[in-house]
């Protein structure tokens, strides 16, 4: 490895608007960058304008299709193209006709040139790394399928190690992972990686389950190496409030935004919220809206901010009921940094509370987030997103604000632990010698 001016590559599916992975990219170059002030960093992400935009380095695509905030992918095909799909989708057996030729004429062996192109061009960038780094929580998973994020992950993995670039995998998450494809990508990824390491133990136990034998180490999430603002705790000075609640919803199943879509859930999600969010304000609370991923919660978030003036009326007032939008990292903890409580459906949401000592609740759409409040001793603060009730999530929250001195007390001592194991992490793995990291490679 060069003595002066390591470059490595930072692999990340980020630049659909989630903050808490743009948190963990900005977590790892904070890292990176303490220890090799003179590395040279590289983003690979799904959007590298936004990504130039928001983490400050040149970057590059890890797929041919780019996605915008919201995760849209550019559109493809034509006018032309739209017009003969319309023309002959009134002949099924004609248009299957003419799918197959398709496929098998055009369009396949077009992708597989396109694919060898972007290879090509992909691999002239990788063999100028000395290092790349797979981050993120969320990167071993068949979200989209075997071709999406599986692929993904293993094709840069199989570049890295033909141009004798060292591979690591930095506190990833896995899972879901069922399909016979995706876990072959996945199992021959961390095969061929010089370094894995995983988030939380359940994504270790789904890997081994799908065949992956090799070394590896649990770490806390990369985000709780950020550096962030010194928490605040805020009392309303009039008296007139018991606090200021940070409510965050997610569209879960909505149509509109999440894989899984149903109309009839994602409904009954916000009613839900809506009746849980004016029993707040009832109580003398203020309530505000706000959400980690500026790409998909806005939709949530207006439709939640509807729901809970229905139920609470004229109480629900701007002085009671706030939309908080936000549109940066920076943006987004300095808002909860004035909040009393936070609860929260997203993973990130409940690490940024934890970074700020704020008591949080959390509403469990995935088991990475009930695992979290689990190992931060939070478990019976923590509803299941998918069987809660608001007579539930009342009570609990009110257990919440009962219980907040010992919570604060319980999540600085579990921060402080946190960011020790991570401080040892780093500091083994990008260590400031330059003679240790030229023996890893």
């Amino acid at each position: 490895m060069r003595q002066t001016g390591r470059k490595v590559g930072l692999l990340h599916h980020i630049g659909g608007g989630n903050l808490g992975d743009d948190a963990t990219q900005d977590a790892v170059m904070q890292s990176i960058g303490r220890r090799w002030p003179d590395a040279v960093m590289i983003g690979f992400s799904m959007n590298p304008v936004d990504t130039e935009k928001r983490h400050g380095i040149p970057s590059h695509e890890i797929r041919r299709r780019q996605w915008s905030l919201g995760y849209r992918c550019e559109p493809p095909g034509t006018t032309a193209r739209g017009a003969l799909k319309r023309l002959v989708g009134k002949s099924r057996l004609l248009f299957g006709l003419i799918r197959a030729i398709n496929a098998v004429a055009i369009r396949i062996p077009r992708e597989i040139l396109q694919e060898s192109a972007f290879l090509f061009r992909s691999y002239r960038i990788v063999k100028s790394l000395d290092l790349l780094v797979i981050n993120g929580g969320g990167q071993l998973t068949e979200w989209g399928g075997p071709w999406e994020f599986p692929y993904t992950i293993f094709k840069w993995i199989v570049l890295a190690r033909v141009a004798g670039v060292r591979r690591v995998f930095l506190n990833v998450g896995a899972g879901p992972l069922t399909r016979p494809l995706s876990k072959f990508f996945v199992r021959r990824a961390l095969r061929w990686a010089d370094y894995a390491s995983f988030r939380d133990e359940e994504s270790r136990a789904l890997v081994r389950r799908i065949g992956f034998a090799g070394r590896s180490q649990v770490f806390p999430d990369s985000a709780y190496s950020l550096e962030t603002p010194a928490p605040k705790m805020l009392r309303d000075p009039s008296r007139r409030t018991r606090g200021k609640v940070g409510l965050a919803p997610m569209p879960y199943c909505d149509p509109r935004a999440f894989p899984d879509k149903d109309q009839a859930v994602y409904d009954e999600f916000i009613r839900k919220l809506g009746r849980f969010g004016s029993r707040l304000i009832e109580s003398g609370y203020r309530v505000a809206l706000f959400g980690s991923d500026i790409g998909v919660d806005p939709l949530a978030i207006a439709d939640l901010h509807d729901a809970i003036r229905a139920e609470a009326g004229h109480v629900a007032g701007p002085s009671a009921l706030a939309n908080e939008s936000v549109s940066s990292l920076d943006e987004l903890l300095a808002r909860m940094s004035l909040m009393d409580y936070v609860v929260t459906c997203r993973f990130h949401g409940v690490v940024f509370a934890h970074l700020l000592n704020k008591p949080v609740l959390a509403i469990s759409h995935h088991p990475k987030v009930a695992a979290l409040m689990s190992d931060l001793g939070l478990g019976k603060y923590c509803v299941d997103i998918r069987t809660f009730d608001p007579e539930t999530l009342a009570e609990t929250f009110a257990a919440l604000a009962k219980d907040a001195d010992e919570i604060r007390r319980r999540m600085a001592s579990a921060l402080t632990g946190y960011k020790e194991k991570l401080r040892e992490q780093l500091d083994e793995l990008f260590p400031r010698s330059v003679a240790r990291v030229a023996e890893g490679r």
